[in-house]
């Protein structure tokens, strides 16, 4: 504790030190605590440290429940005051479903606070920061904001730039193929990808596929790991994410199987389809009508609509067709394929419909961010390579 104590008694103002890094990471791992339970808002963790040791702790675990800082310094109590409070994301200064957390840490007598990254939430957007300062708070921001943001990709585009954050989940063998030619699928991939699917679907705020996939699948796109098996506080509910098939036509049974499912399923259809919606509103079912035609919707439209609900990270399980366009207008921002150790022959189905590529400076360019192995499955996270503008 004494070496601890030194390094930060020498540390100038504003700058991080190693026990910052120290710190931030376990306010990092508070915050990740709370990845499928806090829709809308964000995961955010705080540590509160008074000499070298750790005096307080909480996180973020639902929306309408107190902020990560108020529950670190309830649990505190007085020896907050003089204390260091290590914040992975700024802390709020306005009133929302529950009061500010900078007057909490103002109150509290805190005396330093070391945050990650500003709130891109024009609501608060460096007037917490602010707000401390003029408390006569120490600050230091910027510290191990990369994590931070990987934590938060669907929260911080919604609020900066109106569109959730969408991944696309594809699965596939070898040979680059999602299905057999008669579109059996199950399965490619081992029970471990699988589950692995499970979790990327409990950390979304919807699952969305086409009208395609749902009249030859007819998929329940429901999480099927328990609260316990995520890792989840014994009394917070397993995650139902928003269920959206994308529909110009308004061609979905209202006998399909996720309507009878927990949690809400929203069918976008065309605005220029006379709605014809009752039976399948009387089967559970939310209906949105947004510009299209029979054929097909505007895609950034429906994703500008699904921001403005609220929807921070969309997880797309769709057919190539979909995918494929998704692509092309380049609004995926991270594909997760699995790729499954088998071969299933030339007339199986390909993995994305692409038909503008026909030469090789067309090619979506790919950045692969992460490679593991599940199972006898390879998992490869990638983002696409966004093309540069001519300068000139």
């Amino acid at each position: 504790m004494l070496n601890q104590k030194v390094n930060s008694y020498y540390q100038r103002p504003g700058e991080t030190s190693g026990l910052d890094h120290r710190f931030m990471a376990r306010a990092i791992s508070l915050a990740r605590q709370g990845l499928y339970t806090t829709h809308p808002n964000p995961r955010v963790g705080c540590l509160l440290v008074r000499e070298g040791e750790v005096v307080g702790e909480g996180y973020h675990r639902r929306a309408g429940e107190p902020h990560a800082e108020r529950n670190a310094l309830a649990m505190a109590g007085e020896a907050a005051r003089g204390a260091t409070a290590y914040v992975t994301l700024e802390p709020c200064c306005h009133h929302g479903r529950t009061p500010p957390c900078t007057d909490g840490l103002i109150e509290a007598g805190v005396k330093r606070v070391v945050t990650a990254m500003r709130d891109p939430n024009p609501r608060v957007a460096g007037q917490g920061l602010e707000q401390l300062r003029l408390a006569g708070i120490e600050v230091s921001e910027g510290l191990m904001q990369p994590q931070v943001e990987a934590l938060n990709p669907g929260y911080i585009k919604r609020m900066s730039q109106g569109l959730p954050y969408l991944r696309c989940k594809m699965a596939m063998s070898l040979d680059g193929r999602t299905a057999m030619a008669s579109g059996e699928s199950q399965w490619i991939t081992s029970p471990g990808a699988r589950a692995d699917v499970q979790r990327l679907r409990a950390r979304s705020a919807a699952v969305m596929t086409g009208i395609g996939t749902l009249l030859a699948d007819d998929p329940s796109m429901n999480v099927r790991l328990s609260a316990v098996e995520l890792g989840i506080d014994d009394d917070l509910p397993a995650p139902h994410p928003v269920r959206i098939v994308l529909d110009p036509n308004l061609d979905t049974p209202p006998g399909a199987k996720m309507l009878g499912l927990p949690g809400p399923t929203l069918v976008v259809c065309s605005d220029e389809q006379p709605i014809h919606g009752a039976a399948l509103e009387a089967a559970g079912a939310q209906i949105a009508m947004l510009p299209g035609d029979r054929r097909c919707l505007d895609l950034p439209e429906v994703l500008r609509f699904l921001a403005a609900q609220e929807i921070n990270e969309v997880l797309l399980e769709s057919g190539a067709t979909l995918a494929g366009a998704m692509l092309e207008q380049e609004l995926v921002d991270e594909l997760v394929i699995y790729l499954a150790p088998h071969l299933m022959g030339k007339d199986a189905r390909g993995l994305f419909y692409l038909p503008g590529i026909r030469r090789m400076s067309e090619r979506i360019e790919l950045r692969i961010t992460d490679l593991r192995q599940i199972e006898s499955d390879i998992r490869i996270n990638a983002v696409p390579v966004k093309k540069r503008e001519d300068s000139d």
